[in-house]
């Protein structure tokens, strides 16, 4: 058996090179209409029939406006009308965009008839799929929508909606008006692609490049390395290996201040995990995988499975100018401070499928290979036990892997003490790490976790109790853990404010 290096005691840098807007929500104060970012959730309730707009059957047919409110828990019907009448924007601008519905098509004006009729078919949007939201500066939730007809949409039924309505500002937005609608918002993303496509292409590079050089600086790795850690683990988007020219709305850059991250990890006998954690088209919908819209679209075809295996096979080739060994330029490879790769973080257990990601993890694997041999490979596992269960055995048959099992324990509220609390927690983490450990099976890796625990107003003893509970849980990890994150606007969320209130000691 191989010789198993001393466990890591890390620290994510979340937040730093790839957007999470809960981290630091100031990013997106500069962004003009903040409230329309892309893949934010929108229904519009009609005035005059009293209900939503839907893309009947989801999708590939006409606009509607028959859909009733959220159905009773177990009354939902099959398709779920709830999904029909929610639209995800995409945004052009700060005032154009469109809308996409549950099957992926985009809504727009039929070409054929007198092109007035409201439909959702396209599978690429254009001109005609492009609106305009108009809020009622009285009451924001009151809104008119603008074809680019310059007509805007009404409600003549329940079973027709068109766009060749017309009014002005003067006009009065009454309950009598077959153009007015409340509009709810359901859900708001504010990831990378929503900041930097937010933000502009003038904008963006000047406020992402402020927020890498400041964000997380050498001095943070110093404090890292005084206060009993020895590793970072550092998220990255695909896009860094785009160099200085992403694709839009993406801002190069980034991929110095990873060269930085090396040189400081260096000098301060640091450890470097690099996580892909957004892979090109988002391999889980969520923000923080650079999701546009909430759709995961990641392995739907191989090329973005060729995409993101280039991007690992870049990151653990490409000469680096920035870190020196030996006074030598050398390859991420060739830096002791590169530790792991993580090959991608939380793929989507409900709609990926395991052999997609079993194929692609030996893909990744064979490609961080053909750089190093000592570099440790890392696979998330899909957050279902059946899926660990079809995991392990595709890394027990390579070398050198580490499955990742991110353990987030949000305390329930009904769990009003700490001692109600400690039992459940070791019952359910201690039992999960003692069944994926084995002496001959790949390192177990916790690879996010956090002391934040649920009932407000827990003394500090409570929470130091808290932590220490986890750290003796998530000791048991063979390969170590790794604390979410660093830096955060959530204070428990902060493992710097942690450590400097006296939480944490390690």
């Amino acid at each position: 058996m191989e010789n198993r290096n001393p466990k890591i005691r890390a620290v994510n840098l979340g937040g730093w090179l790839v957007t999470e807007g809960w981290i630091k929500p100031s990013l997106f104060d500069a962004i003009p209409n903040k409230d329309f970012l892309d893949g934010t959730r929108l229904q519009f309730r009609s005035m005059t029939v009293g209900k939503y707009l839907c893309a009947e059957s989801g999708g590939g047919h006409r606009l509607i406006a028959n859909c009733r409110g959220t159905p009773a828990v177990g009354k939902r019907p099959a398709g779920s009308s709830s999904q029909w009448k929610t639209f995800r924007l995409w945004r052009i601008n700060e005032r154009l965009f469109n809308f996409r519905v549950a099957n992926k098509q985009f809504v727009g004006l039929d070409s054929g008839g007198d092109g007035v009729d409201l439909v959702a078919t396209c599978d690429s949007p254009g001109t005609l799929e492009t609106f305009e939201i108009v809020r009622n500066t009285d009451d924001p939730s009151r809104v008119r929508i603008k074809a680019s007809n310059s007509c805007f949409l009404q409600v003549r039924t329940e079973e027709r909606v068109t766009a060749d309505y017309q009014c002005d500002e003067s006009n009065v937005w009454g309950d009598e008006d077959p153009s007015v609608f409340v509009m709810n918002f359901t859900k708001r993303l504010e990831g990378e692609f929503q900041v930097t496509n937010g933000l502009g292409p003038q904008k963006a590079p000047e406020v992402m490049r402020e927020h890498w050089s400041t964000f997380i600086v050498e001095d943070d790795f110093k404090f890292i390395a005084e206060n009993g850690l020895n590793a970072v683990r550092i998220p990255v988007g695909w896009w860094i290996a785009s160099g200085p020219n992403p694709p839009r709305p993406y801002v190069g850059g980034s991929l110095a201040y990873l060269d930085n991250a090396f040189s400081w990890a260096e000098k301060y006998g640091l450890k470097v995990i690099i996580d892909l954690r957004a892979a090109p088209k988002s391999q889980n919908g969520w923000e923080r995988s650079s999701s546009r819209d909430g759709f995961r679209e990641w392995g739907d075809t191989d090329d973005t499975i060729q995409q993101t295996l280039h991007v690992i096979e870049f990151l653990t080739s490409r000469p680096s100018t920035r870190v020196i060994i030996r006074f030598c330029l050398c390859r991420y490879t060739k830096s002791l401070s590169l530790y792991a790769v993580d090959l991608l973080n939380e793929p989507l257990a409900e709609t990926l499928p395991q052999e997609i990601v079993s194929r692609y993890y030996i893909a990744g694997h064979n490609a961080v290979r053909k750089h190093s041999s000592s570099a440790y490979v890392i696979m998330s596992c899909m957050l279902e036990t059946s899926s660990k269960e079809l995991l392990l055995p595709n890394a027990n048959s390579l070398d050198r892997t580490v499955v990742d099992m991110q353990c987030y324990f949000l305390c329930d509220t009904k769990l009003d003490t700490i001692q109600d609390t400690l039992p459940f927690f070791y019952e359910d983490w201690f039992a999960q790490l003692e069944s994926l450990a084995s002496s001959d099976g790949p390192l177990i890796f916790v690879g996010e976790w956090v002391a934040e625990w649920g009932p407000n107003g827990a003394t500090e003893e409570e929470n130091q109790e808290y932590v220490e509970a986890q750290l003796k849980a998530y000791g048991r990890a063979t390969f170590g853990w790794a604390y979410w994150t660093l830096k955060c606007a959530e204070d428990h969320w902060s493992l710097e404010w942690m450590i400097r209130n006296g939480y944490i000691k390690l």
